[in-house]
């Protein structure tokens, strides 16, 4: 009896805790097995996603029609949760004691404003809240910490490697191409494609760490999203232009405005695929590294020698856990190679 006693007296325990330091410094209390995981916005469900996703208790939002054949089936049909962070404001409290997750995970800044919001989530709900160091140079780390913390660290361990051998390959072609030389690139965002990003932002960030040029640069005066005149484009004159706008991309070859611009006469116009993620950011998380060896091959084509299909299908089946039909690659790249529209 006396041993009875004391077996279920130990399971009675609460779960086994540990303490992790994320990146912003804060030592957090969590389970020792995280079952559930609430994403505080868009950059951090597609981490959560990426590295365990039968973790992830939701989207923050639910997905488009379009994107649901580039994501593994079973988490298709995961509910809308609503978003902690970013555009939208505030978070949604109830929601997240409603799911009750084991954890809640920022991806994305720092700041000091980011660090205060988690402590206060964490306090009023009592579940514990990390944040992740969204930054591009940072995926990496990034990858490694949400390996140990989701008790998955060879896989955390296995996409780390495989980001940072992306890195090391454009290192290696940039070694001995100087700032001077690199292709000049314009981001067309928009149907008018005169929103652009200016060189720092995070929106163009890809574009620059692939070894471009970016041709909205005011020597760091002003950072984030801009309206470009046409006189500036045209002043600008880039001989690549990214967008992943699809009325934009269908209409500027036969623009009268764009006509003398080197990327439109030459055709150098493409159109980033946007399923299940955007590529170039929208937004910013994992998605952006199968646009940064979508950039590399657009900028350096005769050095980085990949076949973008057959990478395309690795990134998918490896990052997102699906097997690319045919069908669904033609439909995601049919205007990232340059061909003009029909």
């Amino acid at each position: 009896m006396r041993y009875l006693v004391l077996i279920l007296a130990l399971l009675a325990l609460p779960a086994q805790a540990r303490s992790i330091t994320d990146s912003a410094g804060r030592v957090v209390e969590i389970p020792d097995e995280i079952g559930t995981v609430f994403a505080a916005g868009p950059p951090a469900s597609i981490l959560v996603y990426i590295m365990k996703p039968e973790a992830l208790t939701g989207w923050p939002r639910a997905l488009r029609a379009e994107e649901r054949p580039y994501i593994a089936e079973p988490f298709r049909d995961l509910p809308e949760t609503g978003r902690i962070t970013g555009r939208g404001g505030e978070a949604n409290l109830e929601r997240v004691l409603q799911i009750n997750p084991d954890l809640i995970i920022d991806f994305g800044s720092v700041r000091d404003t980011y660090v205060d919001l988690a402590n206060r989530v964490q306090e009023q709900t009592g579940i514990p809240y990390i944040l992740i160091d969204g930054r591009f140079e940072n995926t990496p780390q990034a990858l490694r910490l949400l390996g140990e913390v989701l008790g998955a660290p060879e896989r955390g361990e296995a996409l780390a490697r495989d980001v940072e051998g992306t890195f090391a390959r454009i290192n290696a072609i940039l070694a001995d191409v100087p700032p001077e030389a690199r292709p000049r690139v314009y981001l067309a965002r928009g149907p008018e494609g005169l929103e652009t990003g200016m060189k720092g932002s995070i929106n163009t960030e890809i574009i620059e760490r692939a070894g471009g040029r970016n041709v909205a640069d005011d020597g760091g005066a002003t950072r984030g999203l801009v309206q470009a005149s046409m006189e500036q484009v045209i002043v600008a004159n880039p001989e690549i232009i990214v967008t992943w706008d699809r009325n934009f991309h269908a209409s500027v070859f036969d623009d009268p405005l764009w006509q003398g611009i080197k990327a439109v006469r030459e055709g150098r116009v493409y159109l980033s695929p946007t399923a299940p993620f955007g590529w170039i950011d929208r937004p910013p998380s994992l998605n952006r590294m199968m646009g940064l060896r979508w950039m590399a091959g657009l900028l350096y084509p005769d050095r980085w020698e990949d076949d973008l299909r057959r990478d395309t299908r690795e990134f998918y089946e490896l990052y997102y856990h699906v097997d690319l039909s045919d069908e669904e690659m033609e439909g995601l790249l049919e205007w990232a190679e340059g061909r003009p529209p029909r």
